[in-house]
């Protein structure tokens, strides 16, 4: 949609309804989003470099004589042209030329061109570099500012783009946008006060003496001008949602808590102080007559689930139903078991609903639901199915969201709404998320951390060993097993195929099963039936199994206290979360315990820097911040399908230090200012769909 405050596009000079389109390919409907569309890198034509100082890598121009000029004929057709300019000589390489091409850079002609350097069997060269045939007398041209490169689009090239902003640059200096300054006073950044406007006229059109290196960083403090704006349309758009969320109607769950004293009553085990602090603010939003929307986070083995059953407890209490959803078979089926262990006793009838179940225990199961005979409800993605419809929702509880598409949480949440009361929402992930990235990406939440592990907890020893080694491996695991310990033995294949990884899996079980002699090995993976699955994890709890061979479905929600032995085979292909998430499956016990990394050299960075940071540290705090830098917040949070934190200009990691000063901004702009506030956000975000009430 376009902004109505500013002129189309297609007001400036060569914009045809042609040139319009390929704009609007960009999200470039009016001036204002032509002068926010920020380019990527610059490239530096303001200067003449002598022939002699290049290196290899180089963009740059350079002015000469030709020398020589010929068409050679290799393994294709060239143009060849030597420039000298008294330093040294370049040789120009064209595939593409024609006649009159050939005759214009003729012996004796003078040249200024621009491109990479690369370096030849010869000495240095560029491939079809731009050039000028300049005359005799002409002064040497050069630019009078860094050239931009700009996000393009087919048919619309950087000449095309670059002619635009200047007209909109222009449109900017003769004042006809007042409204362009949205900020009551420019917020001082690195000690500058810098407007709006000086900001963006920098940013397209650095000048020559710029700091070419804190351009290229991002760390010029005309591009943070403009960083500190975006990162503030994103607080504001989630504090919009959250407001929003706010008007919403809930039903208010009165804090009796039988139930939950008879839960802490039952446990075996004392709560983490930690634990008790999450639960009582969940409670306390719980009676609130608006929905709950709280992030719990906690790293693995924290004990997320006795959070998430406790508020269920209250919800039930209250006479509604509680849902609990798992992106993972498996891991829905670890909280039926949990929930079943903790609520049955109490007797509280369960419903479990997922996409394996028979047609008529699927029909039996929604009945529960629906009649409300079922208070606590537990399943994957199937709960999102038409037909499946609630009586009385009061609790939603998603586990591991980010895996879940945004419409998926959607379509559950919309599901609860009755007589215009909504649903609350607790949301659980056991991936660390660093606090700067929390504050950003999830300030339209309530955000909780379980920062405690329960005591007796040792931390995990990890080493890694190249696969040339596996038989040592295959040794220890078989003294281990002997002496009364329990092993996991994963299995990954870089192919996404589930066929192919289990097919793996199963190899080696095969292989592991004749080696280890008086070892009982099992296997699970993802294509067993969900009573094949149960029957195996369950003798794997009662110690029937020794060693359990698996894909990486065992990566959340498998707890067995006596496994103290976790083998990863071809840790290399496995991003740090999941390595981390793997890896907790043991250290649950008094027991010490231990994790090899079996991998293949060579490694890459990537993969070296994910495997070291395994073995040195098991807080996972410290590991999600090396999650993050390695592969962004987009990544890390699964936001990718909701084009959240998909930012032009700014950089969560390289400026975290702007966002206190940003929520001070965002507060002050929504007391104070609050007509600036969507126009702010369809600056920076357009007309993106708000998903901030899931």
């Amino acid at each position: 949609m376009k902004n109505k405050t500013f002129p189309s596009v297609s007001t400036l000079k060569g914009v045809g309804p042609r040139v319009a389109e390929r704009l609007a390919r960009l999200q470039i409907f009016t001036i204002q989003d032509l002068l926010f569309h920020l380019p990527i890198r610059y490239q530096d034509r303001t200067r003449i470099r002598a022939i002699a100082t290049l290196r290899s890598g180089d963009e740059c121009v350079v002015i000469g004589t030709v020398e020589h000029s010929e068409v050679v004929y290799r393994k294709r057709r060239m143009l060849l042209v030597s420039v000298d300019d008294g330093t040294g000589k370049v040789l120009l390489r064209f595939f593409y030329f024609n006649n009159a091409q050939k005759n214009n850079l003729a012996r004796g002609v003078n040249i200024r061109c621009f491109g990479e350097i690369r370096q030849g069997l010869k000495g240095p060269e560029m491939v079809h570099p731009e050039y000028e045939i300049q005359h005799p007398d002409d002064p040497a041209k050069v630019e009078d500012h860094l050239t931009p490169i700009y996000p393009a689009t087919e048919g619309l090239h950087q000449l095309s783009l670059r002619r635009l902003t200047s007209q909109a640059l222009h449109c900017v200096k003769s004042e006809e946008f007042p409204e362009l300054d949205l900020l009551p006073v420019p917020p001082e950044i690195d000690g500058h006060r810098v407007s709006i406007t000086d900001a963006l006229a920098f940013v397209h059109r650095p000048p020559p003496d710029a700091d070419t290196e804190a351009l290229t960083s991002g760390k010029h403090a005309m591009q943070r001008r403009l960083a500190f704006e975006e990162l503030l349309a994103q607080q504001l758009s989630l504090s919009k949602s959250r407001l929003q969320l706010q008007k919403q109607a809930a039903i208010s769950i009165a804090p009796i808590a039988k139930l939950y004293q008879q839960l802490i009553n039952n446990l075996e085990f004392e709560l983490t102080n930690a634990q008790q602090r999450v639960i009582t603010t969940v409670f306390s939003d719980l009676k609130n007559n608006y929905p709950m929307l709280r992030l719990v986070q906690g790293d693995v083995g924290s004990g997320k689930t006795l959070v998430a059953i406790a508020a269920c407890l209250q919800v039930i209490e209250a006479g509604y139903q509680a849902v609990v959803m798992a992106p993972t078979e498996i891991l829905a089926e670890q909280h039926l078991r949990n929930f079943s262990k903790w609520l049955e006793p109490m007797g509280i009838r369960l419903a479990w609903l997922s996409g394996k179940l028979t047609a008529s225990k699927s029909r039996e199961m929604k009945d529960l639901i629906a009649s409300g005979t079922a208070n606590a409800i537990v399943g994957t993605h199937a709960l999102f199915q038409q037909d499946v419809e609630f009586k009385n929702l009061a609790l939603v509880v998603i586990d591991e969201q980010h895996r879940f598409g945004v419409h998926q949480r959607l379509a559950l949440r919309e599901k609860g709404i009755q007589n215009n009361a909504h649903p609350h929402q607790l949301i659980m992930t056991a991936t660390p998320i660093p606090r700067t990235l929390a504050m950003t990406a999830y300030a339209d939440l309530d955000y909780s951390v379980i920062d405690e592990l329960p005591p007796g907890r040792k931390p995990i020893s990890t080493i890694a060993i190249p696969l040339a080694r596996r038989h040592e491996v295959v040794k220890r695991v078989a003294n281990a097993c002997r002496n009364g310990q329990q092993a996991y033995w994963v299995c990954t294949l870089v192919e996404e195929s589930e066929v192919l990884q289990c097919q793996a899996a199963e190899d080696v079980f095969s292989e592991l099963s004749q080696l280890l002699q008086g070892v009982k090995v099992g296997l699970v993976h993802g294509r067993m039936k969900g009573n094949e699955k149960d029957a195996v994890m369950l003798a794997f709890e009662k110690r029937e199994i020794d060693l359990l061979v698996a894909t990486t479905v065992i990566e959340v929600g498998v707890d067995v206290a006596n496994a103290s032995l976790m083998i990863i085979e071809n840790a290399e292909r496995l991003g740090l979360a999941q390595l981390h998430q793997l890896r907790g499956r043991v250290g649950r016990g008094s027991v010490e315990s231990s994790c090899v990394l079996l991998f293949s050299p060579p490694l890459t960075e990537n993969a070296k820097l994910r495997i070291d940071t395994l073995r040195n540290t098991n807080d996972g705090f410290k590991i999600a911040q090396v999650d993050l830098e390695i592969r962004g917040p987009g990544e890390v949070l699964g936001t990718r399908q909701t084009g959240m934190l998909q930012l032009r200009i700014a950089d969560i990691m390289r400026d975290q230090d702007l966002i206190p000063k940003v929520q001070a901004t965002a507060k002050l702009i929504q007391e104070e200012y609050p007509q600036n506030v969507d126009a702010l956000i369809l600056r920076w975000l357009g007309e993106s769909i708000e998903f901030g009430q899931v």
